[in-house]
């Protein structure tokens, strides 16, 4: 009487999370190596050895992940711009959603802000690196376009969220307006304000919002504070409306 045959043990996914943690690990390492590699030296002067070394890997390792330098730097751009390797655009992200839901011009810009600032330390200096690579090698000029695009993408998001919490405005139009934010947020200037001036992000930070804020919307939702005080001074008096005991009895 033959045996029944026993039944093998289903194969072992070949990516678990060990190794797709590890594999993790090992991009953010070399995207790391790269942004500063690029900031430091320049497209031109970087390597793919060089960065290879600086995250302590091998060269076809880089090679086998991301293929040709530009792709290196491109992926170093989306990775220093979002904060991490996850695919998720900017634009869907908790932080966006956080804004979107957000009652006042004060709250949105608020958070659009540090998003922004915070954004800008990791990747302008990469982004620098993008431009001026697309002045010598053409194969970069499509990322520096692509960069330009996201960048007034995220302006005409910026002026639609303020313009549904307040009006811009009477002679800003919506274009203008995108174009506005469009150049607050060059990288040139930030750049320029933190490394030859010596701001701080949070300088940066603030800057943003209030240049925002001035330049576009309608003064009377930019400061708070000041329409309470004109309210407070339009209110009448207390001791005029209401006399106290005292002078209705000296009356």
């Amino acid at each position: 009487m033959s045996s029944a045959p026993s039944r093998a043990a289903p194969p072992r996914p070949y990516r678990s999370a060990i190794r797709e943690r590890r594999a993790r690990e090992t991009r953010e390492r070399i995207l790391a190596a790269a942004g500063a590699e690029f900031v430091r030296a320049g497209y031109a002067g970087t390597t793919i050895r060089s960065v290879a070394s600086a995250a302590g890997v091998s060269m076809p390792t880089v090679e086998l992940v991301f293929g040709t330098k530009s792709r290196l730097l491109q992926a170093a751009i989306s990775f220093a711009i979002r904060g991490d390797v996850d695919p998720i655009p900017m634009l869907q992200r908790n932080w966006a959603a956080r804004a979107a839901a957000s009652a006042s011009v004060l709250e949105f810009l608020t958070i659009v802000g540090r998003v922004l600032a915070e954004a800008a330390q990791r990747s302008a200096g990469l982004v620098l690196a993008a431009f001026e690579a697309a002045n010598v090698d053409e194969s970069m000029r499509a990322l520096a376009d692509e960069l330009r695009a996201h960048r007034a993408e995220t302006a005409a998001w910026i002026v639609d969220g303020l313009t549904r919490r307040s009006p811009l405005r009477a002679e800003i139009t919506r274009k203008r307006a995108i174009d506005i934010v469009w150049l607050l947020m060059d990288p040139h200037g930030f750049c320029a304000l933190t490394q030859d001036r010596g701001w701080t992000r949070h300088q940066f930070e603030r800057w943003f919002m209030d240049s925002v804020s001035r330049l576009l919307v309608e003064r009377e939702t930019t400061a708070p504070e000041t329409e309470l005080r004109s309210s407070s001074r339009s209110r009448p008096r207390s001791r005029r409306s209401n006399p106290s005991p005292k002078q209705e009895r000296t009356r």
